[in-house]
């Protein structure tokens, strides 16, 4: 049986799916669960809507709409394969029935009227939901729900979740990434453009406790992603293509948690022919090799695939002729054996071993100008300094 970078080093393209309109593909989300397998893809588009296509063809199957301002991801219940979690600079999170694409979300989550969340995760037991705030003044907040239990529906409709509660006193800008451990439901770790990457153990009760332990990324964090035999480890990326691996088994430990660092890891990996790395889309942790696959990228399209461990980063496969802008996003989907990509030309592009391509939209230019104006923050290289110990 071919190994999985076997796999990676034959990819190329087996769908293609074009654009109907000008507007960038931002986030995507694949379901998988132990209760079924979804064979829908949602996909978070920059027009604050919510595409549902099918899995292996790419084809639109539905669409959500409820969001008024900016879509800040997509990711689907870890239990039901039929629940969509989706979460807005509007100041609303939402959890939508695919099964019924074109209704009102089937629940809506609301803090202070003042939080335009950037960032959000639900917790392996699908309990908890966690939304990171734009900065607020002089503070940005964690804010906490109970997704199982309701409290009135709202004007729309729809049942509203009930507020747990709020940490303020982590970060100090844009909470930009969140994520859960994937199977400890109490553990969270956390990423802002202040610099500081937070892990908390939510059992231990108020803010100060559940904090165990600080890292500083010096730089603005973009995403988060636990990895490691044990998942036991912590990979940060930077908006700057800054690269972070740390061990964050026992936080309490006087050994350095830093397994890998660079400010900028663009040159940690000699690309062929004089290709460049520009940006890094994001990584994941794939269990069944336990090995992190890093996916980065050019400016014009071209990705490129790359192996990270403690001693580096190292090249496994290019893949080219597909987008023609930015990638935003992308998703192995272990299930399919396929590479799912979206980026800045609006393109969903479905990457398999030794396919042929065949397209499912329209084909008009690759080259595509969002219709929406994004909203942008710049990231300050230099992170604000907290007034407390950071273990590195």
């Amino acid at each position: 049986m071919d190994t999985l970078e076997d796999t990676f080093r034959s990819l190329s393209i087996a769908r293609r799916l074009q654009p109907s309109e000008a507007m960038y593909i931002l986030d995507l989300s694949i379901a998988s669960c132990a209760s079924g397998v979804s064979d829908v893809l949602a996909v978070c588009c920059s027009n604050h809507s919510v595409h549902l296509h099918s899995r292996e063809t790419l084809r639109l199957v539905g669409e959500l709409q409820g969001h008024t301002a900016p879509v800040c991801g997509v990711l689907f219940s870890h239990l039901s394969p039929h629940l969509l979690f989706t979460g807005s600079a509007d100041g609303t999170m939402r959890c939508w029935d695919i099964r019924r694409p074109g209704s009102d979300a089937s629940q809506v989550f609301r803090s202070d009227s003042t939080h335009s969340y950037c960032s959000f995760d639900v917790s392996c037991s699908d309990r908890v939901l966690c939304a990171g705030t734009e900065q607020v003044e002089e503070d940005s907040f964690l804010v906490f729900w109970d997704a199982r239990m309701l409290q009135d529906r709202g004007e729309t409709g729809s049942e509203m979740g009930r507020l747990l509660g709020v940490y303020s006193e982590s970060h100090s800008d844009d909470i930009t990434t969140v994520k859960f451990h994937p199977r400890q439901a109490d553990r969270l770790a956390s990423g802002a453009t202040d610099g500081l990457v937070n892990v908390f153990d939510l059992s231990l009760g108020g803010e100060d406790d559940a904090l165990v332990t600080t890292c500083n990324c010096n730089s603005s964090a973009s995403s988060l992603c636990w990895t490691g035999k044990d998942l036991d480890q912590l990979l940060c990326l930077t908006h700057d293509e800054g690269l972070n691996l740390w061990d964050v088994a026992r936080p309490d430990s006087d050994d350095t948690l830093t397994l890998l660092s660079s400010a900028d890891a663009q040159p940690l990996v000699q690309l062929p022919n004089g290709a460049s790395l520009e940006y890094f889309v994001g990584g994941t942790w794939l269990s069944d090799e336990e090995r992190i696959l890093l996916v980065g990228g050019s400016n014009h399209g071209e990705l490129h695939l790359l192996d990270c461990s403690g001693c580096g980063l190292r090249f496994i496969k290019s893949l080219k002729g597909g987008h023609s802008a930015t990638v935003r996003c992308f998703q192995w989907d272990a299930i399919g054996r396929s590479l799912l990509t979206g980026g800045e030309d609006g393109q969903l592009l479905q990457w398999k071993a030794g396919a042929e391509e065949i397209s499912v939209g329209k084909k008009d230019s690759l080259k595509s100008i969002s219709s929406t104006q994004l909203k942008t923050k710049a990231h300050r290289k230099q992170a604000t300094q907290k007034g407390r110990s950071k273990l590195t």
